[in-house]
């Protein structure tokens, strides 16, 4: 099972992985562990990740950045339209109001939806965690800004379907931070809460979370967010200044060039960071516009300046966090500042102003969310054992249930009043589990939307659910249970809904009596607190309407005979009712979510996408390898195989490689995979006997050697006349010693030819024959030199005779320069001579 955690930021994604040491960050193929979250579309293939942004520069309009400003945002969103202005590639609106991506892909207008593009970057940091880790990565956690909304949570779900991947949790960025913070310290107070206070400024954004620690956990008291406070602004500002400058100075509009306002936003960036350390820098950029190579000169206090009013609205997040957690600065006990753009001097002096505390930067900046996924992967995986440390996370939007009551009764006509109760409050636990009582008569439908929109500049309207069709045994209207999730993830749905239809009475007990009923204890949602990862009942026949309508549902007042009754039931010890549990249909509709089909449909075109872009992988490959193929024999056959071919093969070899070099820089530019494994086949059709040749000759004298050593080795062995030998009859040593002889008479033979032949020449004997000569010769003399002795009965009063003898003796033996004693020089020469050698003496010995 894999064990992962992905932070895919707007500018970069960087994945971590657990091992079983602890958490490593893993390196791409550019062995960088930051990798760039764009997708470059060309005219056969996509570039994704460094591939993507080395493509940028060439081919800005159809290279796609910034996406994680993109999903799950309406095309009227005034975010997404500000966004839109500075981004080099073409957004439009889609058929249901959200943005479309337009780009050329294959030679063709093709559109994309954010999410699908999501799913491509999310790809790509699957491939390269795939390839650190050797193995299919499915299970991960990913890294999520505190202030995704529902529909935005959705839609990093489905890229991650469309990625392959499976999260077992969507995690809050800053909460992860925590995770990487606290799961470290081994000295936490056991009873006393340690607040710390988490600033995460990054290329876009700006969250704040306040946490409780505690020996082995973790309490998040409060979040607070600006979506659009990032490093990137201070590259806007910073891109206008000088923008303005060249205007005035250089009369070009960098503005109306994609490709030059994309290099002088890199310049900006740089230069930005070069005012994070120094007083002041310099701006350089050669041939930026209509051929002109423009100057600039900044110093830090004027980039401040020009800067104030994105510094002014770093306090609210700050202030916002601290009232929610109920908190004053004194209770912060420390405050750590992570993400790229917290690295801006301004922004440092601020926060030790508001905190009366300078920030501390003991974790990494940049890796600290990927490195928290990681470790609540690890958390949730069986894999790995770790530390126990409980996380209890909060969610930062209020949640409110709405719906309408059924069709009035016919004797008072009432209208239907709209009625509404907020079901998990602003910081209410993940996950959480309410059920909620509605009386109805037939199938009615149930809105989830924000309490407070606030800020979030989205539709109150989450999603709508239809329950029903039910039909009640009796008639009236049915009581239903209705069970709705926050989910790990912070995404909020209806589970399902039960038909509770009461039955046959049945006598109480006395220890009956005592045990309260689901359909008896339900609360009104204003007295009910949230539970963790538990269930709380709601009677939404209690639930106070939006207006000042009287208190009812479906049209019947609270004084009705049935809802009054079943209030008395609970004071009173009546009979049990056995209740029947049946379920009810629930049918989703998410406002600018994708459908399961949909979903598939984008699976299947990433599936495509990738073969695609596999081929061109593959044909680029074997392009290469003809062209190396051909520098690579070129010098060769002047060099180290000059003698191994004659003047008119190599002039011949020379002659063929120009031309196949002259193909590939035109005609064999853009061929297909089959075309250059055709052509790299005839090129080794020519060169592959060169090679061959050489090969020989550098082979076999190591093999004529190991031949050699092998034949004297039981040859000696045979004639010797060690008493470890006496056991082995004269004719069986005999034919060891013919074998030897007509072994080493065939390599004299062959031998002799090939020395009468020139280098060039095709060889007599090659070094497989001599191989084959020197196993076989093995394979005969082996059985009969190492055959055992024949076993002596023995006395009880004899000793054995003690192997140090024989040890002794084999030293002794040894120093008669036998070749036995020589050691080989290789595998094959080492196993002929293995029987010998079993006790170092100077001939073989066989076991006693």
């Amino acid at each position: 099972m894999s064990v992962v955690g992905f932070d895919f930021g707007n500018e970069s994604g960087i994945v971590a992985v657990a091992r079983q040491r602890g958490i490593d960050v893993v390196l791409n193929d550019e062995s960088k562990r930051e990798t760039p979250a764009i997708v470059c579309f060309g005219d056969k293939q996509r570039f994704i990740g460094t591939a993507g942004a080395a493509s940028t520069m060439m081919n800005p309009k159809n290279s796609i950045s910034q996406i994680k400003r993109l999903i799950g945002k309406r095309f009227s969103d005034p975010e997404l339209q500000n966004d839109i202005k500075t981004l080099p590639f073409s957004v439009t609106e889609g058929p249901d109001g959200y943005p479309l991506i337009n780009v050329r892909y294959l030679g063709e207008s093709r559109s994309f939806t954010p999410t699908q593009v999501l799913g491509m970057v999310l790809s790509d940091l699957k491939g390269i965690a795939e390839k650190n880790l050797n193995a299919a990565v499915v299970d991960c956690c990913i890294g999520i800004p505190v202030y995704f909304t529902d529909l935005q949570r959705r839609a990093v779900m489905d890229a991650a379907t469309i990625a392959g991947l499976h999260p077992l949790r969507l995690f809050h960025e800053t909460t992860a931070t925590a995770l990487g913070y606290g799961i470290y310290k081994t000295d936490l107070p056991e009873n006393d809460q340690l607040n710390v206070a988490f600033v995460d400024i990054g290329h876009a954004s700006m969250q704040v979370c306040i946490a409780g620690f505690k020996k082995g956990q973790l309490k998040i008291l409060s979040h607070a967010f600006d979506q659009s406070l990032g490093g990137r602004d201070f590259d806007e500002a910073l891109f206008q200044h000088f923008a303005a400058k060249f205007r005035e100075e250089y009369k070009i509009d960098v503005t109306q060039n994609a490709r030059a306002s994309l290099r002088l936003r890199a310049a900006c960036e740089k230069l930005k960071k070069v005012l994070s350390a120094n007083p002041e820098a310099p701006l350089n950029i050669e041939c930026l516009m209509d051929e002109k190579d423009v100057r600039g000169f900044i110093k830090r206090d004027e980039f401040e300046k020009i800067s104030i009013p994105i510094l002014e609205r770093v306090k609210g997040p700050l202030e916002r966090a601290l009232s929610d957690a109920g908190l004053t600065v004194e209770n912060v006990h420390s405050v750590e500042v992570v993400g790229s753009g917290s690295r801006v001097p301004a922004i440092i002096r601020i926060l030790t102003e508001f905190f009366g505390k300078e920030p501390r930067r003991t974790m990494n900046a940049s890796e600290c969310v990927a490195r928290g996924c990681a470790l609540q992967c690890a958390i949730l995986s069986p894999t790995f054992k770790v530390r126990e440390f409980q996380v209890t996370e909060c969610f930062p939007f209020a949640i409110a249930l709405s719906w309408k009551g059924s069709a009035p009764d016919s004797q008072n006509g009432a209208v239907d009043q709209p009625q509404s109760t907020i079901v998990f409050p602003k910081g209410n636990i993940l996950p959480s589990t309410k059920n909620l009582t509605f009386y109805r008569s037939s199938t009615f439908t149930v809105d989830v939307v924000y309490a407070d929109v606030g800020g979030l500049n989205v539709p109150a309207k989450i999603s709508t659910y239809t329950i029903g069709p039910f039909q009640s045994a009796k008639g009236e209207r049915a009581k239903l249970k209705v069970k709705v999730r926050l989910s790990l993830h912070g995404i909020v749905s209806i589970e399902s809904a039960t038909l509770m239809e009461e039955e046959v009475e049945v006598p109480v007990a006395k220890d009956q009596a005592k045990e309260p009923t689901k359909m008896d204890t339900d609360e009104s949602p204003t007295e009910t607190a949230p539970v963790e990862s538990g269930e709380t009942d709601v009677n939404m026949q209690d639930a106070k309407p939006t207006g000042d309508a009287p208190e009812a549902d479906n049209g019947v007042p609270e004084s009705a005979d049935k809802p009054v009754q079943m209030e008395a039931d609970v004071k009173v010890e009546a009979p049990k009712k056995k209740v029947k549990k049946s379920n009810v249909p629930v049918s989703e509709l998410v406002y600018g979510g994708m459908v399961p089909a949909d979903v598939q449909k984008a699976v299947e075109k990433e599936f495509e996408m990738a073969l695609q872009d596999r081929v061109m992988e593959e044909t680029k490959d074997k392009k290469n390898a003809v062209e190396a193929y051909v520098y690579e024999m070129r010098n060769k056959i002047h060099d180290k195989y000059q003698e191994f071919v004659t003047q008119s093969e190599r002039d011949e070899f020379s002659t063929r490689l120009q031309e196949v070099e002259d193909w590939l820089y035109e005609d064999g530019e853009d061929e297909t995979k089959g075309v250059y494994i055709a052509k790299l086949e005839e090129l080794k059709m020519q060169g592959d006997p060169i090679e061959e040749r050489f090969k020989e000759y550098s082979e076999r004298g190591p093999a004529t050697d190991q031949l050699i050593y092998c034949i004297n080795s039981y040859r000696d062995a045979a004639l010797s006349t060690d008493p470890k030998f006496d056991h082995i009859d004269v004719a069986e040593k005999q034919k060891v010693v013919n074998e030897c002889a007509e072994a080493e008479a065939w390599l004299r033979e062959k031998k002799q030819q090939q020395e009468s032949l020139p280098k060039y020449a095709t060889p007599v004997v090659l070094t497989s024959d001599v191989k084959r000569k020197a196993e076989a010769l093995d394979r005969f003399c082996r059985p009969i030199m190492t055959k055992p002795k024949p076993a002596k009965p023995q006395t009880p009063t004899e000793t054995p005779p003690t192997p140090q003898g024989s040890e002794s003796q084999g030293a002794e033996g040894g120093s008669d320069g036998n070749p036995v004693d020589v050691e080989g020089n290789n595998e094959a020469q080492s196993a002929a001579a293995e029987p010998m050698d079993t006790d170092k003496s100077g001939a073989a010995s066989s076991p006693a």
